[in-house]
């Protein structure tokens, strides 16, 4: 049976229908392609596009933009790495489709999910929400549920405000950007949270009220996992949601390294 890519992209979109305005567009290739390989990948990285062609992918499904902006509004005027990137994507062929807005519309919501079980707390969940999963786990301490996050996701570190001694059961879940004030700080007073696990988000805004709720005497905790280390998990699941659906054509998830290190 042959597979285009425009097959592969109405499979992946068919669960919300069509958006009016979305960043998941065919970056590069032809719809018409015929799916020899597909390669899945939360970042692609310049190294993440090498490795898809060096393993016989002629498809490439992202959740995030290719040239560094959400809009890939980037020009490429006296960019040399963006020349050089998109040579790479010329010379090769690959086709490299973007999957952010329809995935995370997913019921639930196919990121926020894959961390989910990534971490193994299907069990454990009161609610799924657009943005945020609300569980209720085994109680442990702070420090606890930072080392075994850690443990599950195969991350080196994970950043914490709060009392590392402090017992915690109840739980919001946020993924990638989604750690603004506005998102995450309703959800530890409507839903009595005793810790937020979040990707990233502004500084200024969750961190210092849950600094200010310490200083008030209530017992809150936030731990900061990191953007693609909160999503990765999701593309991941995504990669064996497509072989499920296409068994006789090669899927391969690469995983992509992180960008930062200790020092």
């Amino acid at each position: 049976m042959e597979i285009r890519v425009e097959d592969v992209i109405n499979f992946l979109t068919k669960p919300v229908g069509a958006l009016e305005k979305t960043v998941d567009t065919l970056k590069a290739g032809a719809l018409e392609t015929l799916v020899t390989g597909i390669a899945v990948s939360f970042m692609p990285t310049y190294e993440v596009i090498q490795k898809a062609v060096e393993i016989g992918a002629n498809l490439l499904i992202t959740h995030e933009g290719v040239f560094f902006s959400h809009w890939d509004k980037l020009a490429s005027d006296f960019n040399r790495v963006y020349d050089k990137k998109q040579k790479l994507i010329n010379d090769s062929g690959i086709a490299i489709f973007r999957l952010h807005d329809y995935i995370h519309r997913f019921q639930p919501d196919g990121i926020t999910n894959g961390l989910v079980e990534a971490l193994e707390w299907d069990n454990y969940v009161e609610e799924h929400q657009p943005v945020a999963t609300i569980l209720s786990i085994p109680e442990m301490t702070v420090q606890e549920v930072g080392k075994y996050v850690k443990n599950k996701l195969g991350i080196e570190y994970i950043r914490c405000v709060g009392n590392l001694s402090m017992p915690c059961s109840r739980v919001g879940l946020l993924v990638g950007y989604r750690g603004g004030g506005e998102t995450a700080i309703p959800l530890f007073e409507k839903y009595h949270l005793d810790l937020v696990l979040y990707g990233e988000g502004p500084e200024w805004e969750t961190p210092e009220y849950v600094r200010d709720a310490i200083s008030q005497g209530d017992h809150k905790a936030l731990l900061i996992v990191g953007h693609a280390e909160s999503e990765e998990p999701g593309m991941k699941g995504l990669a064996r949601t497509i072989k499920e659906e296409w068994p006789s054509i090669p899927v391969h998830f690469i995983p992509t390294e992180s960008a930062f290190q200790l020092i």
